[in-house]
């Protein structure tokens, strides 16, 4: 079976070079890519999930990236992939500490439906360190953040933390 479709899920509070090097990868393998922005009740983002939505898509923009839908999503990552009938679910990996909870999801998604397949990408090396806390974190302070993010991240960020 060839898988055509993907989902990348993630909080993306906000969106980094790091995730926009696993949508380009991506981009490559499948002919359509969605990008799921969760609303995640256990996480308190800095940006509503709206925000996130507009930020991510503003970056994609900027990155020359076209042809990815940028979504919402609230529930059970499985009910959204099939909702937008996707074979595969992308998950970018960094370090072994990503892995564990990786490792863990996947074997759940995959109980939930087996369909649907997790691939995994791992991190450019450049970019193994990198976080959206990180980036958060360095802004908050001051500090330059255009070889993490876009632009569009900074000025969002700018903005939010006048």
């Amino acid at each position: 079976m060839r898988l055509s479709n993907a989902i990348y899920p993630g909080s993306f509070d906000p969106i980094t070079y790091g995730h926009i090097d696993i949508v380009r990868r991506a981009t490559r393998l499948f002919d359509d890519l969605v990008i799921a922005v969760v609303a995640n009740p256990r996480k308190k983002p800095l940006f509503s999930v709206t925000e996130r939505v507009r930020i991510t898509e503003k970056a994609l923009a900027e990155c020359d990236i076209c042809g990815v839908k940028v979504i919402a999503y609230d529930g059970l990552l499985i009910d959204c992939a099939k909702s937008h009938n996707v074979q595969a679910i992308v998950r970018g990996l960094r370090a072994n500490s990503d892995f564990d909870y990786e490792f863990q999801m996947a074997l759940t998604n995959r109980d939930l439906d087996s369909d649907i397949e997790t691939v995994f990408f791992m991190t450019a090396g450049c970019y193994s360190f990198l976080s959206s806390s990180i980036v958060k974190e360095v802004k908050r302070f001051g500090g330059e953040i255009k070889s993490f993010a876009p632009k569009s991240v900074e000025q969002a960020l700018a903005h939010k933390f006048e």
